[in-house]
């Protein structure tokens, strides 16, 4: 079967911080021939980088805590600051790579040196474009800590430097409960001892 899609209309419902934009579209049904037209709209906020600390010496990590909205408007169990990654928007002519070290050094004050790739992964495709790319950041966390962010943005950042088992211990319990939190706390767990060999 061939999978194939049709854009009928595409408009901009909403713009401002964010975008919203509208589709109208029909796509392949998996039983054959064309699904009804479609209303869908689809969350334009850009791609992002998400980056973990690691400090292989000293087996710890950095995590930031701030203030999330959205943690807000769902009710978030544990209250609308999260424990999270270093993460940041890419912006027009920005590597990956180049975003993760920006981020680093203005949400807690940190110089990342090797960077290895762990994913690539949509974020909420029922809903929006948003990609993030995931990196572990090899660190020396011993003067790591304070609050730190752009006062441009907005940003009010607690930096936390926690064992490397006791992170993965809160993203199992649900402490962390954001996705690149998670995903980046469960490839740390499931390539630690090379990590700590190297």
């Amino acid at each position: 079967m061939k999978r194939d899609w049709k854009i009928l209309e595409h408009d901009t419902a909403y713009q401002g911080f964010f975008r919203i934009d509208r589709y109208r579209l029909q796509h392949t049904l998996f039983e054959g021939g064309w699904s009804d037209a479609v209303t869908r709209e689809v969350f334009e906020r850009g791609h992002a980088v998400a980056v973990l600390p690691y400090d292989p010496a000293r087996d710890q990590v950095l995590l930031v805590e701030q203030f999330r909205i959205g943690a807000l408007a769902a009710d978030a169990p544990g209250g609308p600051w999260l424990l999270e990654l270093i993460a940041g928007i890419i912006e027009d002519g920005e590597a990956p790579e180049e975003v993760a070290r920006r981020e680093a050094r203005e949400e807690a004050g940190c110089e990342l040196g090797e960077l290895e790739f762990v994913c690539d992964y949509l974020v909420s495709p029922g809903g929006t474009s948003e990609r993030t790319c995931l990196y572990l950041g090899r660190t020396n966390l011993e003067q790591a800590g304070g609050v730190h962010g752009l006062d441009t943005e907005h940003e009010d950042i607690r930096v936390h430097v926690v064992d490397a088992g006791e992170a993965i211990a809160m993203a199992d319990d649900g402490r962390i409960a954001n996705a690149a939190g998670v995903i980046g706390l469960y490839w740390l767990a499931r390539h630690h001892a090379r990590l700590r060999g190297e």
